[in-house]
């Protein structure tokens, strides 16, 4: 049946036991694309969208940012953002913009990836490898798709798939389960983790993009890339092997950015392409757009660079501090987790009775949750609790805040533990 707007020529060759046709959803593999206004003519009287020619009615008054009101805000935004395509290409070391897709933050891709890939109705389904970020299963159950759950090693152990350590990925376990259920059409991989911090190999997600039973897509979340340590931390070296992979990334961690809503998908053209075949003729807003353009300028991509070092500095700042022998008496655990994130994830301990028994205690849910409420109640200071997920018992997350925010937190945290 073919590709609107592939050629066939085009159509990825690579991994071997990866079809790209085959993987789409028949209707979305059928679908003519909705041609909108911008995508003959950008300039010149526009006459052709049904637009206010008069330009927009906002007034400019103490509560109006006067760089937005310069916009052509009357105007229907550019469907394609070639530009702002360029420049993440360049950034992340891709060929070209036909590389990448831009979205209404990643949960836009992530939405869009389900809708193009897995049949609805519970036939098809995702794979998830839990404790993980929870939009890839709301998506899921909006979407009326099906949900296979594969934990992360929780206990620290050496797994099968040669991987070890806590929340490593059990890739012997993943391919049983595709072995058993071929209705599996999507992996989601939250790398580095949320709520873990902790970075997934690359060797894993290659034996999982490259066993011949997955006939899907794997789908590498990379939100917190830009926080881990390392030049082989992205998954993004992996997409001149594998047509099968679709790399997440977005403006709203390293680059401050989470109010305007930008995600990003990176991938082979072909898959970019049905993408933008599928989304909304004109997802991302001028407003979102312009600020993006920004942001991606080599004075802001330095300034970002700048930003990103310091909060890693003040990540072991905090880490640090909280595996002093005091918290420790208090009863917090060790932080758990790689740390290659902008935050940190530590467990609440059982309260003690006595000098020289903290390393008995456990970790406690009850207890970890009321001091996240008096944390947030009684001391103004908001961190997530995150207890409830595998692995994570008793836990709280702490996002990675300025020096003077780590200094308020830790005196904050310490007053409550010494109550609770």
């Amino acid at each position: 049946m073919g590709i609107h707007g592939v050629l066939d020529s085009a159509l990825p060759t690579r991994p071997a036991h990866f079809s790209l046709e085959r993987a789409i959803r028949p209707n979305i593999l059928a679908l003519h694309p909705y041609r909108c206004a911008r995508d003959d003519y950008q300039a010149g009287i526009l006459l052709d969208a049904n637009e206010n020619a008069l330009g927009h009615s906002i007034l400019a008054s103490s509560d109006t940012d006067p760089s937005a009101l310069e916009l052509p805000l009357h105007r229907y935004p550019d469907p394609s953002h070639p530009t702002i395509k360029a420049r993440i290409a360049a950034l992340r070391g891709l060929p070209g913009p036909e590389h990448v897709f831009l979205g209404v933050g990643s949960d836009e891709v992530i939405d869009l990836l389900q809708r193009v890939f897995v049949v609805p109705g519970g036939t098809e389904k995702i794979l998830v490898t839990p404790p993980t970020y929870g939009m890839y299963s709301v998506c899921a159950q909006v979407n009326d798709v099906g949900i296979v759950k594969v934990p992360l090693e929780l206990s620290g152990a050496k797994g099968e798939g040669g991987e070890s350590g806590r929340f490593s990925l059990p890739v012997d376990e993943i391919k049983r389960t595709i072995d058993a259920d071929p209705a599996i059409k999507l992996i989601f991989l939250c790398s580095p983790g949320n709520p873990t911090g902790t970075l997934l190999s690359l060797a894993s997600i290659r034996a999982v993009l490259a066993y011949p039973a997955f006939k899907g897509v794997v789908v590498v979340d990379e939100a917190y890339i830009d926080f881990a340590s390392g030049s082989d931390a992205s998954t993004v070296s992996l997409l001149p092997e594998f047509a099968n992979l679709v790399v997440m990334q977005t403006l709203s961690k390293g680059f401050g950015l989470a109010a305007i809503r930008l995600g990003i998908a990176l991938a082979h053209p072909a898959l970019i392409q049905v993408l933008s075949n599928t989304k909304a003729p004109y997802n991302i807003s001028t407003p979102t757009a312009s600020l993006a353009l920004s942001a991606l300028s080599p004075a802001s991509l330095a300034l970002t660079r700048t930003k990103v070092g310091t909060l890693l500095a003040q990540r072991r700042v905090l880490a640090d501090a909280l595996a002093q022998p005091g918290m420790r008496k208090l009863g917090l655990g060790a932080v758990i987790g790689a740390g290659d994130a902008n935050f940190v994830m530590v467990p609440v301990l059982a309260k003690g009775n006595g000098e020289g028994e903290e390393g008995k205690r456990g970790p406690d849910n009850a207890r970890a949750l009321r001091v996240y409420r008096a944390l947030a109640e009684e001391q103004g200071v908001v961190v997530r609790f995150r207890g409830n997920e595998p692995g994570c018992e008793g836990c709280l997350r702490i996002t990675v805040g300025s020096e003077e925010e780590t200094v308020q937190v830790l005196e904050r945290l310490r007053g409550v533990l010494e109550v609770l």
